[in-house]
């Protein structure tokens, strides 16, 4: 079960022509797996990621998350995270940062969405 999502979240990452892979590391031990990557966009922009996730009861758990998207220069475009810092969204501890600001509620992201909400920016017309 963890190693298919290890692989699919592998699968998701590579199946896309528009990114170059600067960095991917898995930790893999039995129950437990760590995940980190950077990729490149073709723009420059960056997305810098991290989870630990944990198989408890057939079911695969993140207790840790973050996927920082950001442009070339360094400016933040938006930020997935879990970071227990922000107790009154109803949606504590996951929420999203839009800019260095403002801070919104959301539901924690897979790898997937996260690539297509980029692709929606990098890609919508103007």
């Amino acid at each position: 079960m963890l190693k298919n999502y290890l692989y699919r979240l592998y699968g998701a990452i590579v199946s896309r022509g528009n990114i170059e892979v600067e960095r991917l590391v898995f930790d893999d031990q039995k129950q437990r797996a760590s995940i980190e990557g950077r990729l490149r966009f073709y723009e420059k922009s960056l997305l810098a990621f991290d989870e630990v996730v944990l198989l408890r009861d057939n079911q695969i758990v993140k207790l840790r998350y973050a996927y920082h998207y950001q442009k070339a220069d360094g400016e933040l475009i938006f930020r997935y995270d879990n970071a227990p810092h922000f107790p009154k969204i109803p949606t504590y501890p996951h929420h999203k940062h839009t800019d260095r600001k403002k801070v919104e509620a959301a539901q924690p992201p897979d790898i997937n969405e996260v690539l297509n909400e980029i692709e929606q920016i990098l890609y919508e017309p103007e």
